[in-house]
C-alpha cells in the first residue's frame, strides 16, 4: 500500500517550477474543456422540453425547471465566474462550486437518454482539482493529489470497461465481425450527413481482413484490461501511451473522436514537468551566458 501510494502521490518529492508550470498549464486546459462543455450544454438545454433518463442527480431533483428559458446560460455563467475564481486562487470553494453547478448542466443536457464520455473525465480532472483546493493547504500537496487521483481512477475506469465488455459478452467480445458491424454503424451515420460513403485505409483493411479485425479489438481490450499499470511511475508512460493508441484507432476505425480523454492522457502520460525544468534551465543557462559575455568594442 505504501509503494503504491508513493507512486500515486510522492507527497515527499521536492517541489520544482516545471512542476508548478505544468500544473498550471494543466489546470488551463481543464478549464478550457469545462467551459466549453458548459455553454455547449447551456445552447442545447435551451431546445429540451422533456426529461426521458434521469441521471445523477436529476434521479432527486426534477431538472425540467432548467427548460423553456435561459437559466441554463445563467448557469454556464456562473460555472465561468466559479472555475476563474478557482483558476486565480479568488475563492478556495471556486471549483468545488463549478463542479455541483456542472453537474447540474450535464443531468439536464443528457436528460434525453445519452452521456458523454469526454465531459466524465474532465468532470473528474475537476472534482480532482476541487478535493486538492478544499483538503490542502500547501498548494505542493494540492497538486499531487490531483494527479494521484486522477491516476487512480482513470485507471481503474478503464481497467473496469474491460471487465464490463467481459462480463457483458465474455472473451468472444474480440471477435473482428464485431468491428464489421461497429463500421457499418458507423458508415450509416456519415452517410446521413454527408450522403457518401467513404472509408479509409484502415477501415479498408479491417474490412478485408478479419484477423486484423480482431487483433485491433484483442488489443483495445487488453491495453484497457491493464489500464491499472498507470498507477504505478515506471510503467505510466507506457501504458498510457497505448491507451493514446487506443484511442486513436477509435478515430480511425470507428470515426468516434475522444479528444478529451486523448488530451488528459497525454497530459498525464509524461514527466512534463521534468521536461519543462530542464528547458527551464537551458534557458536559465542562456540568458547567464549572454550577461557575462564579453562585448567586442570598435575603434
Amino acid at each position: 500500500m505504501k509503494t503504491l501510494l508513493r507512486n500515486l502521490f510522492d507527497f515527499e518529492r521536492e517541489d520544482t517550477p516545471g512542476e508548478r508550470l505544468f500544473f498550471r498549464i494543466f489546470e488551463g486546459v481543464v478549464l478550457y474543456f469545462i467551459l466549453t462543455f458548459a455553454w455547449d450544454w447551456g445552447f442545447y438545454i435551451l431546445k429540451i422540453g422533456d426529461v426521458v433518463l434521469p441521471l445523477g442527480i436529476a434521479n432527486h431533483l426534477d431538472v425540467s425547471f432548467m427548460f423553456g428559458h435561459k437559466l441554463s446560460l445563467l448557469n454556464a455563467a456562473a460555472i465561468t465566474g466559479m472555475m476563474a475564481a478557482g483558476f486565480f486562487r479568488l475563492w478556495r470553494f471556486g471549483y468545488p462550486a463549478a463542479l455541483l453547478l456542472l453537474h447540474l448542466q450535464y443531468a439536464a443536457r443528457y436528460s434525453l437518454g445519452e452521456i458523454s464520455h469526454g465531459s466524465n473525465v474532465m468532470g473528474m480532472a475537476l472534482l480532482g482539482l476541487a478535493l486538492g483546493m478544499i483538503f490542502f493547504n500547501e498548494r505542493k500537496d494540492a497538486r499531487r493529489f490531483t494527479f494521484g487521483f486522477l491516476y487512480f481512477f482513470l485507471g481503474l475506469g478503464y481497467m473496469l470497461a474491460a471487465a464490463s465488455k467481459l462480463i457483458g459478452t465474455g472473451p468472444g467480445w474480440v471477435d473482428g465481425r464485431h468491428l464489421w458491424m461497429w463500421i457499418a454503424e458507423r458508415t450509416v451515420d456519415t452517410f446521413s450527413l454527408t450522403g457518401v460513403i467513404e472509408h479509409n485505409a484502415l477501415q479498408l483493411l479491417v474490412l478485408d481482413f478479419f484477423s486484423v479485425a480482431t487483433m485491433i479489438l484483442a488489443f483495445g481490450l487488453l491495453t484497457e484490461f491493464f489500464a491499472f499499470l498507470m498507477w504505478f511511475r515506471r510503467t505510466r508512460p507506457w501504458i498510457m501511451t497505448l491507451l493514446i493508441m487506443m484511442h486513436l484507432g477509435v478515430l480511425l476505425t470507428m470515426k468516434i473522436n475522444f479528444p478529451a480523454n486523448t488530451v488528459l492522457l497525454i497530459l498525464l502520460a509524461y514527466p512534463w514537468g521534468l521536461w519543462l525544468d530542464k528547458g527551464l534551465a537551458l534557458l536559465d543557462a542562456s540568458f547567464r551566458t549572454r550577461l557575462t559575455r564579453p562585448t567586442l568594442r570598435h575603434t
